[in-house]
């Protein structure tokens, strides 16, 4: 397997010399170059699906939190979500062998959650939802990042020494939990 050049890595901050993405085009881009297999292509395209919704209904909440006006945009949203987390929970071995995998789920189910207590705050009569558009970004860009997170150590993995032709392969799926797990491990013993 030929090393692909590390275009899915985040741009690196100058200042902070952290790893950042601060627009949601920022985020387009890294998801369009974080593709080297199938699973990667059309999970990168459902998280782009995912941040155009999250981009209307942040824009209609800060224009107005009027329940008949955005509630439907939620409510839509739920089902995108659903279908992206059908999505995740059906992918392979080698993804779900990340420790992030389980991360990204827990992320997605609790923004499900949240979306329907938000839709349920204030009851259904109510003209305006208690949800702001800062509330919503807040829980938005978490979610994306820890989506954002898992392809990114997907394709690291998958390109570092040992990767097979064929991709990760089964016995290998644990490996990265258990050297995260050793690395934690030194850490707490310090």
């Amino acid at each position: 397997m030929s090393a692909k050049p590390q275009t899915t890595r985040l741009r690196i901050d100058p200042i902070t010399n952290l790893p950042s993405i601060n627009t949601f085009g920022e985020l387009s881009d890294f998801l369009r170059s974080a593709a080297s297999d199938e699973d990667s292509r059309k999970f990168s395209e459902m998280m782009s699906q995912l941040s155009v919704h999250i981009e209307g209904i942040i824009s209609s909440l800060r224009a107005s939190r009027e329940r008949e006006r955005v509630a439907p945009m939620l409510v839509d949203f739920l089902t995108v979500l659903r279908n992206h987390r059908a999505f995740v929970v059906h992918l392979g071995l080698s993804w779900r062998g990340l420790y992030e995998y389980a991360a990204y789920l827990q992320a997605l189910n609790n923004f499900r959650v949240l979306i329907g207590q938000w839709l349920l705050d204030g009851g259904t009569q109510s003209r305006e939802l208690t949800l702001t558009a800062e509330d919503f970004e807040l829980v938005a860009w978490r979610t994306l990042g820890e989506g954002m997170l898992l392809i990114d150590m997907y394709e690291q993995w998958i390109q570092g020494p040992g990767a097979s032709d064929d991709g990760p392969t089964l016995s290998g799926a644990r490996e990265p939990q258990v050297e995260r797990a050793v690395q934690w491990w030194k850490r707490l013993r310090r």
